[in-house]
């Protein structure tokens, strides 16, 4: 249009006897002398003077068709389900395709393939736009092919403050999804609120004690004990009354005994927006770790959670804040041998006519410090344990530790029939020291008040 114009203007003046070249410029916003070169243009090559000379040329920065098909084919084969971001990333990093994020968005919502993190004004938008293009269309598949590139937006957590101090505030959840095709895995997590850092990553088959003690086990490994656990209200944090009085069933307070052996304050909500940070990063790592598992070739729990400590890494160096702006308040990691010791699984059990305890169908007996079988007559209770590295123990009399060796159903080899037979040699159980937490008054003590926190919350009016 402003070619156009210009011809007109300029063609006009030209066949006028008297030409106001002033007016035109003032018409065109340009110079009078601009207005004499565009004179002698008009007369010397008439029309197509005003062409520019960009016209029907590609700009030299433009993405050649190739690539843009390349991207189009990449992403609906091998990296769907990618956020657009973490599309141009993985291209770089795999495919050596070098485009800028805003590339790739135009070059995909050209083919009106929509990102997963896509506004819900954009999807209105296009969902209009995609609406008129089927009634539009000509034939059926190509209104089916138009539908399927739309892609559903997933609902956002509203936001909330960061904490002052690293340390100060770990959120935990655990994110049940189909992180690898056909397999349903609990990703447990846990994100610094005040640096945006994942401090600790598991994945379980469910949402379990074990898999938040490994989460547990690696804050307290890495940086040491915080100050805050900010968690959902599930029975691995907070108390639930049960109708058996037996220790037994009371792994739902494991995980709060650890933290105050720790001295770790412990708080919960059931509503997902009071724990926004680590809502809004199961998100993330749904759209982003399925694609790096697949592409790693992953196919088991066991390699996924080996996979999980260097990708952890790598996303808190893109992600994270850095932490020589905060100001740290974690105190320093304990030893670990304390760790192992605190984060462990306690229960009740009662020595039979064998002299032996049993625990998932298993029967062990009781080793002091030489190696020696202990006896205890039947009926008397024992506080069983097992520690986080596997080990188990037995607490008798609140005072006295004994390792337990498990009883095989069957002997390996018979000492009267085998010619090669070898008399087992019986190594010393280590026995953890007498400053141990597995106390079971206190045990007892602290379910009380558990209990009587559970009553008072129950009584008090909605």
């Amino acid at each position: 249009m402003d070619e156009q114009k210009k011809y007109e203007v300029i063609k006009s003046l030209a066949n006028h006897p008297n030409p106001n070249k002033e007016r035109a410029a003032l018409t065109l916003g340009c110079t009078t002398r601009h207005i004499n070169r565009m004179l002698k243009g008009y007369k010397e090559q008439g029309k197509e003077f005003f062409i520019h000379g960009n016209r029907g040329r590609k700009p030299v920065s433009t993405i050649p068709d190739e690539t843009r098909s390349v991207v189009v084919d990449l992403y609906r084969t091998k990296y769907y389900d990618a956020n657009f971001e973490h599309f141009t990333e993985l291209l770089a990093k795999y495919e050596g395709i070098h485009v800028s994020p805003s590339s790739v968005f135009n070059i995909l919502e050209s083919e009106y393939i929509l990102s997963p993190k896509v506004t819900k004004a954009k999807r209105k938008r296009v969902k209009k736009e995609l609406e008129d293009k089927k009634k539009a269309a000509k034939t059926q598949k190509e209104a089916d092919a138009i539908q399927t590139n739309l892609v559903a937006v997933e609902d956002a957590h509203s936001r909330r403050p960061r904490a002052a101090y690293f340390g100060e505030l770990q959120q935990m959840d655990a994110s049940p999804y189909e992180w690898v095709p056909g397999q349903i895995w609990h990703l447990h997590l846990a994100i610094d609120d005040a640096s945006g850092r994942i401090t600790g990553g598991w994945f379980d088959t469910q949402e379990t004690l074990n898999g938040y003690y490994h989460v547990f086990h690696q804050i307290l490994s890495e940086y040491g004990i915080p100050y805050k656990l900010f968690t959902d209200r599930r029975t691995v944090f907070t108390y639930k009354k049960k109708n058996s009085p037996s220790l037994d069933e009371d792994t739902y307070t494991q995980f709060a005994y650890a933290c105050k052996q720790l001295g770790v304050l412990l708080e919960s909500s059931s509503v997902p927006q009071a724990k926004g940070r680590v809502e809004r990063l199961n998100q993330t790592l749904q759209s982003r770790l399925p694609i790096e598992l697949r592409l790693a070739g992953i196919t088991t729990i066991d390699d996924a959670n080996e996979f999980l400590n260097s990708y952890i890494k790598e996303f808190n160096e893109k992600f994270a804040l850095p932490l020589n702006g905060i100001k740290s308040v974690f105190v320093e990691q304990p030893l670990k041998e304390k760790i192992n010791l605190i984060l462990s699984v306690l229960c009740e059990r009662t020595v039979d006519s064998g002299h032996c305890l049993r625990h998932s169908n298993k029967y062990y007996r009781m080793l002091d410090q030489f190696g020696m079988q202990i006896h205890f007559r039947k009926g008397t209770k024992v506080m069983f344990i097992q520690a986080y590295d596997g080990a188990k123990y037995c607490c008798v009399n609140d005072k006295d530790i004994y390792a337990l060796e498990e009883i095989p159903e069957h002997e390996a080899k018979s000492k009267e029939l085998d010619m090669d037979y070898k008399k087992p040699k019986r190594k010393k159980p280590y026995i953890p020291p007498m400053n141990h937490p597995w106390r079971r008054q206190a045990f007892e003590k602290f379910v009380k008040q558990q209990e009587h926190h559970w009553n008072d919350a129950e009584q008090q009016p909605a």
